[in-house]
């Protein structure tokens, strides 16, 4: 008698790789991998070997990285997205593209269900149900993990019991996720918010006592508001990213400590490492202050605030999204030209700007001998601009 299929989004972690095993004993179904590669810089025939070690009968393994760069950070870039200012939604940028190739590997071998290792209290299982059911509502969709909630010392013993390789052990409890975009750390030490993240947290970011002393200068280039250029040199999304990522962490920039709301109502402490992302969302707001109006800029930060909570809160394949990068693409049309930044010692500053499209005019910018403002046509602009106080005022005797 056949079996059902189910695609699990596999990592090759610890909660996935004894999901295999649990899919196939426990729910009685044929477990196929899917591993969308979004720049974790695994080997993936030794990635499939070990689903197949865990019980599983197949394993996909898709190089997601151009696709990633292009489809999900770089829109994420146009808007700032940073969720409560801060993080760089890394890890919420990825589910949305996972979940894209667990739809298709499910229609390719013919699966029935759909399966994640996301927790009952994290965000992860509520961006993967959304754009799963987004996608294909007919899908069915397990989340063991989510049900069982069994603890990382439950998860090493009993990958230890059925002789399943995993890259956690109880020295090292770190629960890992990475892709171009950054790298989240959580576990031990981290979940006690009193508390310095040790230097065995971060594997892409130099501490400052090892950064070097002389600062590193980036030129970024820009065009339609999305990073083309490094130093002049055109580069593809993931060479960009990768590079621009190795410098401004070999000089301590990109880690993120933060109180962060999730989607589920829980503060928690979440660590992060994010270079390229830091550094690049720092040029291109500046230069999108440089080319645009200040009016614009005030209703895009509104609205870059908003795309950022929906990523977040797992709704990538909504129709407000759509609209919100619609309005993105059109405002990035005069986003062009070069930032230069210095990086030293964890920190990173936009030190200059140049764009064919600026709007910078010196002649009446300046107070030397160039200026060219009507220094008179003030006096009127201040009487009509504030007109409406004047005539409140004038009724009430003064705002007290």
């Amino acid at each position: 008698m056949s079996r059902n299929k189910i695609v699990l989004a596999y990592s090759g972690g610890l909660d996935t790789s004894i999901l295999v095993r649990i899919l196939t004993e426990d729910y009685g179904y044929d477990v196929i991998g899917c591993h969308a590669d979004v720049g974790e810089s695994k080997d993936h025939e030794k990635l499939k070997a070990k689903a197949r070690q865990a019980g599983a009968v197949a394993c996909e393994v898709v190089d997601a990285k151009e696709e990633f760069a292009r489809d999900f950070c770089f829109p994420a870039l146009q808007a700032n997205a940073l969720y409560q200012g801060v993080y760089p939604l890394s890890a919420a940028l990825s589910r949305p593209l996972i979940a894209r190739h667990l739809v298709a590997a499910a229609r390719k071998h013919g699966a029935t269900a759909v399966a994640h290792g996301a927790t009952g209290k994290g965000n992860d299982q509520v961006r993967f149900d959304f754009a799963v059911k987004g996608m294909a509502p007919d899908l069915k969709i397990l989340a063991p993990q989510r049900e069982r909630n069994i603890s990382r010392d439950a998860a090493m013993a009993y990958a230890e019991k059925h002789g399943i390789e995993v890259p956690t052990s109880k020295k090292s409890p770190f629960s890992i996720d990475e892709n171009l975009w950054g790298r989240s750390i959580e576990g031990g030490v981290l979940e006690d918010p009193s508390q310095e993240p040790p230097e065995a947290a971060f594997a892409w970011t130099k501490s400052f006592a090892d950064a070097p002393n002389e600062p590193a200068v980036l030129k970024i280039g820009f065009e339609k508001g999305l990073p083309v250029s490094v130093d002049g040199k055109k580069l593809s999304p993931v060479a960009l990213i990768t590079k621009v990522g190795k410098i401004a962490g070999d000089n301590g920039v990109g880690r993120i400590d933060l109180m962060e709301d999730r989607v589920v109502g829980i503060k928690s402490r979440e660590t992060y490492e994010c270079p390229a992302a830091v550094v690049l969302i720092t040029a291109h707001q500046d230069l999108e202050r440089f080319t645009t109006l200040g009016d614009s800029l005030r209703m895009k930060a509104t609205l870059d605030k908003r795309y950022s909570e929906i990523i977040y809160d797992g709704f990538w394949y909504s129709p407000l999204r759509l609209a919100l990068q619609a309005f993105n693409d059109e405002h990035a049309k005069t986003i062009e030209g070069e930032v230069t930044l210095k990086l030293c010692k964890g920190s990173v500053r936009v030190i200059g700007r140049t764009a064919k499209h600026g709007i910078y005019n010196h002649a009446l910018a300046t107070y030397g001998e160039g200026d060219k403002f009507d220094h008179r046509a003030a006096e009127g602009f201040i009487q009509l601009l504030g007109l409406q106080l004047y005539e409140f005022s004038r009724q009430h005797g003064g705002v007290k």
